[in-house]
């Protein structure tokens, strides 16, 4: 007996020299949407939070539809998300693919934003071989807008009804898949058409223009003062912009920029987050963006404390608004 005491009573100090010297960690969810701009900002901001910070570790998921992210957020079963000025608008008024989802309003109001970035600009992508040169003429081809009950395809059908009447799954089909097995049936020609919010130039059709000639569609001067274009542009976080024709190199066929619609969204968390950690986790992400910014061309122009608020309709975390107001930002009333 008195030799079972001692090893069980070295065991356990065993274990406490093992726990005493190990670094407690708090463990946090992340989800986000396998875009290239999402996915590179947020996997970057989870990796720079982690490194300065030893003692958080977020553990990101890149599967599944900012919908049900914004949903499980606000139902507090994820604590950080992409979240955006459309989907916030919806849900907090109860539409469109929040329709039937009971209490709605209410958990739209357990969501907290932490900044905002430029997701990109609505590329329509087709391989210069199809023979699509205009909107016009994805009448009877197969498009994916975006994910089935995803804001990207209410936005690009929108887009392309304002501009020429055409109407999703009457007068083209539209394919119903995620965005990875659409950028994978893009590049094996089974879509028509790819539509993704990105900035350019991105991944997906930097591959494609590799060994084809690739073009984008998107609207003209005029096509912005359609009634259905001007109903569309009221969509919280949706702005005019175009970008460059030569942006993906000798095989972009375009001839002109391209003028489409730039998408905002940005990093949310959930209303019951510690303003300490959340506090934390901002000073730190902003204190090393260089990092962020060697990550991607794009990512000085889409992310940075002078655009934090851009398109932003949701109030800011206390954590967030915390650090704001050190660093003596303009902080928009409404978010506040």
């Amino acid at each position: 007996m008195t030799k079972f005491k001692y090893i069980a009573g070295a065991v356990l100090a065993g274990t406490i020299i093992s726990l005493s010297g190990a670094q407690a960690k708090d463990f946090y969810k992340m989800s986000t949407i396998s875009l290239p701009t999402a996915f590179a900002i947020h996997t970057t901001f989870a990796k720079v939070v982690q490194k300065y910070n030893p003692d958080i570790e977020i553990q990101v998921n890149a599967t599944g539809k900012a919908t049900r992210h914004a949903l499980d957020a606000a139902r507090g079963k994820t604590d950080l998300l992409m979240g955006a000025p459309a989907l916030h608008h919806l849900m907090s008024k109860g539409k469109k693919m929040f329709a039937k989802v009971k209490n709605a309003k209410s958990l739209a109001n357990n969501l907290r934003a932490v900044f905002n970035y430029r997701l990109g600009f609505y590329q329509f992508g087709v391989f210069e071989s199809s023979g699509i040169k205009t909107m016009a003429d994805l009448k009877g081809k197969r498009v994916f807008l975006g994910p089935p009950a995803g804001v990207q395809r209410i936005v690009a059908g929108s887009f392309v009804k304002a501009i020429t009447g055409l109407k999703p799954g009457k007068d083209y089909k539209v394919v119903k898949l995620g965005f990875g097995p659409a950028m994978q049936a893009f590049q094996d020609r089974q879509l028509d058409v790819l539509v993704a919010s990105s900035n350019p130039p991105a991944a997906n059709f930097v591959q494609a223009a590799l060994t084809n000639k690739i073009r984008f569609l998107g609207a003209s001067d005029s096509d912005w003062m359609k009634p259905g274009m001007k109903k569309l542009m009221r969509i919280p976080g949706r702005v005019r912009g175009q970008f460059p024709a030569d942006v993906y190199g000798k095989n972009q066929a375009n001839k002109k920029p391209i003028q489409t619609v730039g998408a905002w969204v940005g990093l949310v968390t959930r209303k019951g987050m510690s303003e300490k950690v959340i506090y934390k986790m901002t000073k730190t992400f902003w204190e090393h963006i260089d990092e962020m910014y060697g990550v991607a061309s794009w990512a000085k122009d889409a992310l940075s404390l002078d655009k934090a608020f851009t398109q932003m309709n949701m109030k800011l975390h206390p954590g967030a608004l915390r650090y704001y107001k050190e660093k003596g930002l303009k902080i928009p009333p409404n978010v506040m």
